[in-house]
């Protein structure tokens, strides 16, 4: 509510009116941001036929309302307060937003539910107050644990507690939870300043190599591989596997606009120094475990082989069931060379009277 000095009007003012005012450029005011360009509040501003926003702070209420991002008023005091706090009140402009500005709230509950798992013991309220009223409140003291134990509600754990897995460098946040289940997919979300990464990126290739080279290694330490095995694929140790990548990143790289993949290629080599590390104190630290998801990657990795076995066997048999063999001729029935013969022929009419 103060003033900005350099455009001489209420903060509150430049930050729903101006573009690139986000606080993310304030020179600290956030540690990490999911805004890329500190224009969020001035387009939601301008796309809306009009917003109102309430700041409580040093014991009073202050006010100011726009129409399509004009301001109508200037920013006044409307009564006494004992909270901090900001409220906006928008409503979308229908002749921007042709198809709806309807809110679904179910939608809406779960971005909710999902920002209250990345931030740990955060409490964040959606109530829906138009004909069907309805609330929801979220709070999760396990953060992303909590978020690997709602994804694995419905399936069969191969080990009790979710593994969990925090640590920092150079300013980078890394958060890993993750529990193996019986099935045979894997499910792994991947975030940055809790912007889900749908397509991935840099952070989630760094947890992938550090896992399989951490369990293989355990493996081969502990003889539960043999010398006579293959290290297991990533495919493998993945299997049955629900993991949560979560990290803080001062200033993230985002690859297009739409946030779906990190690029910074120093989230890869922290995600993995952090998680390879913890991975490996929690294996030794506990040895029934280990053994049980070392047991499930030998397992997917015997049914990988005999797949492809299965397919070669397969594509060998079409090969030979197509290849165009005369009338006369047909492909052997019998494996045993004693009871078989071979002709040979040259060219395609040569079999024609062999």
């Amino acid at each position: 509510v103060g003033i900005q000095e350099k455009m001489g009007r209420p903060a509150v003012e430049v930050i729903m009116t101006v573009l690139h005012a986000g606080g993310k450029f304030g020179g600290g005011g956030y540690k990490v941001s999911g805004g890329l360009h500190g224009v969020g509040a001035s387009v939601v501003n301008a796309l809306s036929t009009e917003l109102e926003v309430f700041v409580h702070r040093d014991g009073k209420i202050h006010y100011q309302k726009y129409e399509r991002g004009i301001p109508v008023a200037d920013l006044k005091v409307i009564g006494d307060t004992d909270k901090t706090g900001t409220i906006t009140r928008f409503k979308p402009d229908p002749e921007i937003f042709k198809e709806t500005t309807e809110y679904e709230f179910d939608t809406l509950a779960t971005r909710m539910r999902e920002l209250a798992f990345l931030n740990r013991n955060i409490k964040l309220t959606i109530e829906d107050k138009r004909e069907h009223k309805q609330k929801k409140e979220f709070h999760y003291e396990g953060g992303i644990k909590s978020y690997v134990e709602h994804l694995n509600r419905s399936k069969q754990p191969i080990h009790e507690e979710p593994v969990y897995v925090e640590g920092s460098k150079d300013g980078i946040q890394v958060e890993v939870a993750l529990q193996y289940n019986e099935g045979y997919t894997n499910h792994i979300y991947s975030f940055t300043n809790n912007i889900h990464t749908y397509e991935g990126g840099t952070h989630e290739v760094g947890f992938k190599t550090a896992l399989t080279r951490v369990i293989n290694d355990y493996g081969r330490k502990n003889s539960i591989l043999k010398d006579a095995d293959s290290n297991l694929t990533g495919e493998d140790v993945r299997e049955g596997l629900t993991a949560i990548v979560s990290i803080k990143h001062p200033n993230p790289q985002f690859e297009g606009q739409t946030k779906t993949k990190l690029g910074n290629s120093e989230a890869r080599t922290i995600t993995e120094s952090v998680f390879s590390e913890a991975f490996e104190k929690f294996l030794l630290e506990n040895p029934n475990v280990a053994r049980k998801i070392i047991d499930k990657g030998t397992m997917a990795a015997r049914a990988r082989v005999a797949a492809k076995k299965a397919r070669e066997l397969t594509r060998r048999k079409s090969a030979l069931e197509v290849s165009s063999l005369p009338g006369k001729l047909a492909d052997c029935s019998s494996k045993d060379p004693a009871i078989s013969e071979i002709y040979i022929v040259e060219g395609d009419s040569a079999g024609g009277s062999a």
